[in-house]
């Protein structure tokens, strides 16, 4: 994963095919936050991985995030938000076990949708994650963080 630099935003670009056709990055982190664009379950050369295996697919895509987290300094147990964006709702327990194998010790709020498909047809899953990336104890506006509960 590359990554750029313009003194305040930094991004993680992966390399796909569809980065420089498009105009997009992997990742982007502007101060504590980073959002990470959709992705789906490919290998290093955008070739579909895992086709006809919902779980497999769901799991290469959080690697794949993983990856552009950890390349702007983040990991999974800074993300707050998921967006997995499914082709065929009734697997979603397949896509709920490789969600919850990565997050359930940290667990981010999250959304599944059924959209009619993507760019290819082998693709059963994209997911999107936003992260937010504080210091323990301390807010962004630099305040010590009290448990109000």
């Amino acid at each position: 994963m590359k990554t750029t630099d313009d003194g305040t935003t930094r991004r993680a670009h992966s390399g796909a095919v569809w980065e420089d056709k498009v105009g997009y990055c992997r990742a982007v982190r502007r101060g504590a936050h980073i959002w990470v664009t959709g992705t789906v379950s490919v290998d290093a050369e955008g070739q579909a991985l895992h086709i006809d295996d919902p779980q497999a697919q769901a799991r290469r895509c959080f690697d794949i995030i993983e990856e552009a987290l950890k390349a702007l300094g983040a990991d999974q147990s800074d993300v707050m938000r998921t967006r997995m964006f499914v082709t065929d709702i009734s697997h979603w327990e397949a896509f709920g076990r490789a969600h919850g194998e990565r997050f359930r010790d940290h667990p981010p709020a999250t959304t599944m949708v059924e959209v009619s498909r993507f760019i290819a047809p082998e693709f059963l899953i994209e997911i999107e994650a936003d992260a937010c990336v504080i210091e323990t104890g301390i807010l962004e506006t630099g305040t010590i963080a009290e448990d109000t509960q």
